[in-house]
């Protein structure tokens, strides 16, 4: 669907407000985390505006963020702009309107927090796009390795329990193929465990990502969770010695990409930084969301798309003679369902950007002007089912991508912090695993199909992501 020129637009003030100094946040603060909840918090003020471009104050407010005041994007038209960085500055805004302290990763500031203009991203990010490259070919092999022992796992506590919550198992999976990938061993070849990796990756996250988070606890707890969560940091210093042991261990093992990064002219400390925090933060806890969801997604469409995509999966493989990148880019019914899944549920669902200079960005109906200096704030779940880019755009449609009209969607699907068209450079700030991710989801879903018929799964809600529970997994028939 097009929306009219943006030159024939007309210009419109930015509605909403900011209320009062400090006492407007707060206002704000409670509203989205306990009175209305974040969908809720944005589409009432979507009503309230008849707008999908207004102001508000973004959590978590005082005394965590300097500024709580931004200008939201609620579009798929507005969104990209977010992603221009001639047009904004991506300067410390990784998370939201607050950074987490440096004491979380050496103290240093990472690859996610550098604006491209800035002399260390497009060296920092080149080292990540480079070791990745050089991995490629390990990417599936090691996957499906990986992928075999998280079977097994589900099988058997299905079998003793009649359920199989997906996502304990799914995290230990995630973490044994990033230590084989990165450090080219098992984490039984060193001082980490599974179980308690798993349980730092988890508190790692948190600790930085608690300002942007509810328990979900009982109401009579809200304020004190409040002030715990969202006004003040959670202290690093309680990780300090868990985060030691895994600088220690890509110290130790991921050698080939240290001694890259100092002919990159990196510090080799830095650069070690980079990679746990590349590690634990990005791939692990982009992992953490994407698997479950991916599965919730498909788990919940039902029998009709398990048989179709099992057929697709069967002969492509069967006619290619293997699991490999040239049978994967031939399953155009695998390929739409990835990109389906990240679409409707996207791991990340912030951007944030502050305005270089004065200028005017446009919605569907009309345009409106950004001072510089202002912060730009989009939420990915509304721009990703803007009902005027997407028909039916709350239902999973494992089939929305297939085909010439199918594809020419794909530029409205932004959950790697750019479009999927596009690819990551050193320019810009799209995820440097972006085709990683998507290629994994589509391994993910061959292995799934190549054992099973089809599954049942419950679906539950996270403070951030999906639960999945399995409660059956029928064994494949056919070949």
């Amino acid at each position: 669907m097009s929306s009219p020129s943006s030159s024939n637009l007309p210009l419109k003030p930015i509605p909403g407000s900011y209320g009062l100094p400090f006492f407007g946040a707060i206002k704000d603060r409670l509203d989205y985390f306990y009175r209305e909840g974040t969908d809720k918090f944005f589409r009432t003020r979507v009503q309230k505006y008849q707008s999908t471009v207004f102001r508000t104050n973004m959590v978590p407010g005082p005394f965590m963020a300097p500024n709580p005041k931004v200008v939201v994007l609620l579009d798929a038209v507005s969104f990209p702009v977010l992603f221009d960085t001639s047009k904004v500055e991506k300067r410390d805004v990784f998370v939201g309107t607050y950074m987490p302290s440096t004491d979380f990763t050496g103290g240093y500031r990472m690859c996610a927090y550098l604006d491209p203009s800035e002399p260390k991203h497009p060296v920092l990010k080149g080292l990540l796009l480079s070791t990745l490259a050089t991995r490629h070919d390990k990417f599936i092999p090691v996957f499906r390795s990986s992928l075999s022992q998280l079977f097994i796992d589900l099988e058997d506590e299905l079998s003793s329990k009649g359920k199989a919550y997906f996502n304990d198992y799914c995290n230990k999976m995630s973490f044994n193929y990033l230590t084989n990938l990165f450090c080219d061993r098992s984490p039984s070849g060193t001082i980490l465990t599974t179980d308690k990796a798993t349980k730092f990756f988890d508190s790692y996250l948190f600790f930085q990502l608690a300002p942007l988070i509810t328990l979900g606890l009982p109401k009579i707890l809200n304020i004190l969770e409040d002030i715990v969560l969202h006004t003040f940091p959670l202290p690093p210093f309680l990780l300090k010695s868990d985060y030691k042991k895994f600088y220690k261990v890509f110290n130790e093992y991921a050698t080939s990409i240290l001694d890259e990064a100092e002919s990159l002219g990196i510090e080799r400390d830095e650069a070690c930084h980079n990679l746990v925090f590349f590690v634990c933060f990005n791939a692990y806890g982009g992992m953490k969301n994407t698997f479950p969801a991916l599965i919730k997604w498909v788990g919940l469409a039902g029998e009709e798309l398990h048989r179709q995509l099992a057929e697709e999966i069967r002969t492509v493989v069967r006619s290619e003679g293997g699991v490999t990148v040239a049978a994967l880019e031939k399953m155009s019914l695998t390929k739409s369902v990835v990109w389906e899944a990240l679409r409707i549920e996207p791991s990340v669902a912030f951007q944030y950007g502050n305005a270089k200079e004065d200028m005017v960005i446009h919605n569907h109906d009309a345009a409106f002007e950004i001072k510089k200096g202002e912060m730009i704030f989009g939420y990915q779940p509304f721009a990703t089912k803007d009902p005027r880019v997407f028909e039916r755009p709350e239902e999973f449609v494992g089939h929305r991508f297939v085909g010439e009209e199918g594809e020419k969607l794909l530029k409205y699907v932004y959950w790697s912090n750019g479009r999927e068209i596009d690819d990551p450079t050193v320019g810009n700030k799209q995820c440097p695993g972006k085709n990683m991710v998507v290629l994994l989801c589509r391994v993910m879903l061959v292995e799934f199909f190549l054992r099973y018929d089809t599954f049942v799964v419950e679906a539950g809600k996270l403070p951030l992501g999906s639960t999945v529970t399995f409660t059956s997994m029928s064994k494949a028939t056919s070949s």
